[in-house]
């Protein structure tokens, strides 16, 4: 058996751009740059491939709700086809795109909602997970749509609810996998099917 080596953090808990504080999400990019979603800081932290300390890329000007600023950031994606950052902004309820390059302020593109998961399909469709309303919702944002692909039908342990779901995938046939928090399994949901099934369980 191997053992694992530290290749981001490691110098306890702290704001220095070498150090974290309940790093909450990460995203590798095909450079193998790692985008840490560095929760109680409230922003997201780039680090190049063998770096020892990071830039902050998002959210260097402290908790808030300007648009400058992030509170408790739990989720992110980098959309390849505008080069920019998208983060689930959770106190602030809403979900936030920020250029990657040069970006101090950012855009909000969908409000009001306590998401905490966020991905993306192939067709460039959002996915996210909102744990206050215990679904799944998928947004096209061209056409203004928004649709509920999981859930719908309040917090629960039925195979037709969620409770407080967190991470959401979508592969390439559309079926959406959730980690169901307080339900503890992770469900995959078919392309619209009603119900899911427990795929892992604890």
């Amino acid at each position: 058996m191997q053992n694992g080596a530290t290749i981001v953090g490691g110098n306890r808990r702290g704001n220095a751009t070498n150090q974290l504080y309940d790093p909450n999400d990460l995203y590798v990019d095909d450079d193998q740059t790692i985008y840490i979603v560095d929760f109680v800081n409230h922003r997201i932290v780039e680090y190049k491939c063998g770096a020892t300390t990071g830039r902050v890329v998002t959210g260097e000007y402290g908790s808030g709700n300007r648009s400058n600023q992030l509170n408790t950031p739990t989720d992110m994606i980098i959309d390849k086809e505008k080069d920019s950052i998208i983060n689930c902004n959770y106190n602030n309820k809403r979900v936030v795109r920020w250029p990657r390059q040069n970006g101090t302020n950012g855009e909000i593109i969908i409000s009001n909602v306590g998401y905490h998961g966020l991905t993306m399909d192939v067709d460039g469709f959002f996915y996210v997970a909102d744990c206050d309303k215990h679904e799944v919702r998928q947004y096209r944002m061209r056409e203004r749509q928004e649709t509920v692909v999981a859930g719908e039908n309040g917090e629960g342990n039925r195979l037709d609810q969620l409770h407080a779901p967190r991470y959401v995938f979508v592969d390439r046939d559309h079926s959406v996998y959730v980690s169901d928090g307080y339900n503890h399994p992770v469900m995959m949901w078919m392309e619209g099917e009603k119900q899911g099934i427990v795929v892992a369980s604890g």
